[in-house]
């Protein structure tokens, strides 16, 4: 069989497709509603954020660095999760903090 013309089964092609699924559920989701009442971001089945807004500064830097926030936040843009590093660099200092023996003062 040509390798080509395969389907594709990775869990990467399946992933990406189901990104794109959700990513068109939502775009309907949106177009369903009165045109002043568009947000273009929210949830698909209140489980998959997604967010066609332009992103901002100020938004890139909520999601992907914001200590007090959870691990995983919504996208900037698009469908899906995105780490938040600066969550995730708290996490690590904490479990690494915990590895050390007390100081003695």
């Amino acid at each position: 069989m040509d390798s080509q013309r395969r389907m594709p089964t990775s869990v990467r092609d399946i992933w990406r497709l189901a990104l794109a699924i959700i990513g068109v559920v939502a775009i309907i989701q949106e177009l369903r509603k009165p045109p002043n009442e568009r947000t273009w971001h929210g949830k698909v089945a209140d489980i998959v954020p997604y967010d066609f807004r332009i992103p901002t500064i100020d938004r890139m830097r909520t999601t992907y660095w914001n200590p007090e926030g959870p691990a995983l936040s919504a996208k900037v843009f698009g469908v899906g999760w995105a780490p938040n590093f600066g969550a995730l660099a708290k996490l690590f200092r904490k479990g690494s903090d915990a590895d050390q023996p007390p100081s003695v003062q």
